[in-house]
């Protein structure tokens, strides 16, 4: 913890975090989406490129909302949100769901999060005071090969959530490649943290002063 909340700046908005990190998701991928900022990534995916989108609950070909009285209330996001199939998109059971998860058939999982380490361990499924709710998030982290977290920079209190160790019972360790805040983004290299660009607006000062880890630098000039 820090002795003084650094103040608050106007970085990306929790849609602008998800289009930026829908801008690098790559042809051919199959990505599953936690809830939170994640449910939004599908609004920005970009039309020239094909993405599979996976949902926990049972959906592979997830589509985005299916519009005004056109809901069905037994096809939903991993937020319980009304959604849509693609053409050729699937419903399957728990056990197949999470039998893609297992068997490393997803590319990118992207997840919200309470905390990442400068290691690129995340927390994100226990916070004091509240009921337990572990949901997928440690099949899915340790089931696929790239973990992307995007997730406000700091708390509600100010206080930074890219940390040198987690204070939070841990999802995973050293399972976290990547990270998109309203302020910045991370890439985790060796169980490094790598800053490798600010939002529009941020300088760098304003990225040290809200982030306790340890990270290196590389950084467009």
């Amino acid at each position: 913890m820090i002795e003084a909340a650094a103040p608050a700046l106007l970085g990306r908005t929790r849609d602008e975090i998800a289009q930026r990190l829908a801008a690098d998701l790559s042809d051919g991928y199959t990505v599953n989406l936690g809830v939170g900022i994640p449910l939004a990534v599908p609004k920005f995916i970009p039309d020239d490129i094909e993405v599979v989108l996976h949902a926990e609950n049972g959906v592979l070909g997830l589509g985005g909302h299916p519009g005004e009285g056109n809901e069905d209330p037994d096809l939903t996001d991993a937020g319980k949100q009304p959604a849509s199939l693609i053409s050729g998109g699937a419903i399957t059971d728990s056990a197949l769901s999470f039998a893609i998860i297992r068997g490393g058939h997803l590319d990118v999982t992207i997840l919200g999060a309470l905390q990442v380490s400068q290691s690129g361990d995340l927390a994100n499924w226990y916070v004091p005071g509240r009921n337990p709710a572990v949901g997928g998030a440690m099949d899915l982290v340790a089931g696929t090969r790239e973990v992307w977290v995007c997730m406000e920079h700091v708390d509600r209190d100010g206080q930074p959530k890219i940390v040198p160790s987690c204070t939070f019972p841990l999802t995973g360790h050293g399972v976290v490649t990547r990270v998109y805040t309203d302020l910045a983004i991370f890439h985790v290299v060796d169980r490094t943290l790598v800053l490798v660009e600010c939002a529009p607006g941020i300088t760098r000062q304003d990225v040290r002063a809200r982030t306790t880890a340890a990270y290196t630098e590389e950084l467009d000039s």
